[in-house]
């Protein structure tokens, strides 16, 4: 009776030894099961995120590309466009000299110059500056902003700035030409009554190393008064 008890209670002990056995190796099996999952799922997340990056980065450079193509078109739009009240005067003399010239134009808008420019890299002058070297600066494809003593002082500090920030633009006053403000580029003119003129951002677009340009590339750097 003591004997067959004691085969009983090992064999119990056998089975509830190996029945934990089972047990640890089921509560392993869904560890490691929850663990994949969760490495599965960590890898979707990261492929979703990765792929709506690159759809991201995709729709960026594309928008950037259309934006670019759209103002290299809205500029040549621009530049192709009629400006109300330009004035043109064809085929002019390009020779240096070192006399003053008489031009048929005020402000002068072309012809023969000095051999050296005008620094023209948004430069505004607060006093006259020569003919014969502003023209030059035409020549190189500048745009030449003058005005007389009927601009006002909201005027000159809106050209003023506009001129800053324009390489290839200068300012000076020029007390004899009968219009306000006038707009020169080579054998080119524009006279406004205001700074407000819509036609002078346009004048800008249009003409600052425009098509009128006679040497384009050339420096507006380098001059002198």
């Amino acid at each position: 009776m003591g004997s067959a008890s004691k085969q009983s209670s090992k064999q119990s002990g056998k089975s509830g030894a190996k029945q934990a056995g089972l047990d640890r190796r089921a509560r392993i099996a869904e560890l490691r099961a929850a663990e994949q999952r969760r490495d599965r799922r960590n890898k979707i997340i990261a492929s979703v995120a990765g792929g709506a990056l690159v759809i991201g980065a995709i729709a960026t450079g594309t928008w950037l590309v259309m934006d670019q193509n759209q103002k290299k078109k809205d500029k040549e739009a621009a530049a192709n466009a009629d400006i109300p009240g330009v004035q043109t005067f064809g085929e002019l003399g390009r020779t240096h000299v070192k006399e003053k010239v008489n031009y048929p134009m005020t402000p002068p808008v072309g012809g023969d110059h000095n051999a050296v420019w005008l620094d023209c890299m948004g430069h505004v002058y607060d006093q006259p500056v020569e003919n014969e070297r502003a023209v030059h600066s035409l020549e190189h494809g500048a745009v030449w902003v003058t005005y007389n003593g009927k601009a006002t002082p909201d005027d000159i500090k809106t050209l003023s700035d506009k001129v800053k920030a324009t390489p290839y633009s200068l300012m000076s006053p020029y007390p004899d030409e009968k219009g306000t403000i006038t707009l020169n580029a080579w054998s080119t003119q524009l006279v406004v009554d205001s700074a407000s003129d819509p036609r002078v951002d346009r004048f800008f677009t249009k003409y600052v190393q425009g098509k009128q340009t006679q040497e384009p590339g050339a420096s507006c750097t380098m001059g002198q008064m």
